[in-house]
């Protein structure tokens, strides 16, 4: 590969380590093309960037941003796979097919400037998608709402309850 071409990676992965929010290192020794592929698409279909290139070039790259914390990592085969919206996302595509594929190893990761091994990957994994946090979120600011306005309903009705009762027992005495 000429030097502008390995500049130019260099550039456009640090670049990418730089906006990324999560960053998982793994190892893909033994999976054939089909298989790289086929985890390729399942990565892309939740809008993760999945990036197979020589380590001396990721440790050039990640100079100056967190990466650089796992430099040590970019050993043998590396892959690194980058998700700039949703962290849980990489984490969850890589662990269940790390469950399929036993050739395939996840190695570290790297979130908000904190490194991850592999039982905070799988933590990570466990954890629901945005979109399910979100709707949670949304759930309890509505029943919170909706509680408010029933009690707010609520101090009327029983008002008019009490001066019902009040005039029943005028009537009667």
């Amino acid at each position: 590969m000429k030097l502008e071409k390995k500049k130019e990676i260099v550039k456009d992965l640090r670049e990418k380590f730089s906006r990324s929010k999560v960053v998982i290192v793994s190892d893909y020794k033994g999976l054939d093309v089909t298989t790289m592929n086929d985890l390729r698409r399942r990565l892309g279909e939740v809008e993760v960037e999945f990036k197979v290139v020589k380590n001396t070039l990721l440790i050039r790259a990640s100079e100056d941003t967190d990466v650089s914390l796992i430099n040590d990592s970019f050993k043998g085969p590396s892959a690194v796979a980058l998700s700039y919206d949703d962290p849980v996302a990489p984490a969850k595509v890589l662990t269940k097919f790390a469950g399929e594929q036993k050739k395939f190893e996840i190695k570290t990761g790297i979130i908000d400037g904190r490194i991850l091994d592999l039982n905070a990957i799988k933590a990570l994994a466990a954890l629901p998608s945005r979109e399910v946090l979100l709707g949670q979120v949304l759930s309890v600011v509505n029943g919170v709402t909706t509680g408010f306005v029933r009690t707010l309903s609520a101090i009327p009705t029983q008002f008019l309850n009490v001066l019902q009762a009040l005039k029943e027992q005028k009537e009667a005495g």
